[in-house]
């Protein structure tokens, strides 16, 4: 099984193929240069450097948020366009679980991915073995450390801190949060593409199973063939990215609205 996996829900623009487990290669851009800038030629320029073939990947796992909602909007148009042309699949994968869910299966730590999403607000989770303890949403940061605090039993938890969020709260996190803690290092504070390969792969396996399907049947039969889609795998065309809040532009738009409202009744009222 080969999984193709984008990754551009933050500032890293990221792609890399994982085979039955392996991380075969991965492509990791932090530049700061727009994603629709790097992500199809990195995608391409890892493929001639590994000596592997996108077209060759049974199904293409993209991040779809939370995150940037241009870095969503890239990487999902880019997954679909891959998934369109190859014919197969693709896995509508969290970002979230994608950084906390892998790493939760081989630790007894409760794993915590953090997103900055600006303001002191963040995008977070939590896991354990495997499963989530704590729902994905858009946090106060010290409403999410609460939480985690909430989850405390005699002062004994670990806590793994992942994510961008790292670098922007952990001073806040080690004053306010009761247990013990540890901060992942740089090949984790920043999501990745084989995390969202490799948790597409299990989302991917999974759902070949409950359908009694193979790889080399899906091969036969092409992603438009497919009746019965389910568990994160779609057709492209059902491939959308997931927001947690409304966009900068659109909560400016909004505040604008209530502005001029305000000014309109204050003129009326003025006017009597």
């Amino acid at each position: 099984m080969k999984i193709l996996g984008i990754e551009s829900s933050g500032l890293t623009a990221s792609a890399a193929i994982v085979e039955d487990g392996i991380l075969k290669c991965e492509f990791t851009v932090n530049n700061k240069l727009t994603h629709s800038e790097t992500l199809l030629p990195m995608i391409r320029e890892m493929c001639r450097i590994s000596g592997m073939d996108a077209a060759d990947c049974d199904a293409v796992a993209v991040s779809c948020g939370p995150g940037s909602f241009t870095g969503l909007r890239i990487g999902v148009a880019t997954a679909k366009g891959l998934a369109l042309a190859y014919n197969i699949p693709a896995i509508r994968v969290s970002t979230l679980d994608a950084m906390g869910v892998p790493l939760s299966r081989i630790t007894h730590s409760i794993v915590c991915p953090i997103m900055d999403a600006r303001r002191g607000q963040t995008y977070a989770a939590a896991y354990l073995d495997g499963g989530s303890v704590v729902k994905r949403g858009a946090y106060d940061i010290y409403d999410y450390i609460g939480i985690l605090n909430g989850l405390m039993e005699d002062g004994t938890k670990e806590f793994i801190f992942v994510g961008d969020g790292v670098p922007v709260f952990s001073g806040m996190i080690r004053e306010k949060l009761e247990g013990k803690i540890c901060f992942a290092g740089p090949e984790y504070n920043r999501q990745r593409a084989a995390q969202v390969a490799e948790l597409g792969a299990l989302m991917f396996k999974d759902w070949l199973l409950a359908n009694e399907l193979t790889t080399d049947s899906l091969r036969a039969l092409g992603a438009d063939g497919i009746k019965c889609y389910g568990g994160g795998v779609m057709n492209s065309d059902e491939l959308v990215p997931e927001y947690m809040r409304k966009s900068q532009a659109e909560r400016e738009n909004e505040m604008g609205l209530l502005e001029d409202a305000g000014e309109h009744s204050l003129k009326k009222l003025r006017a009597h």
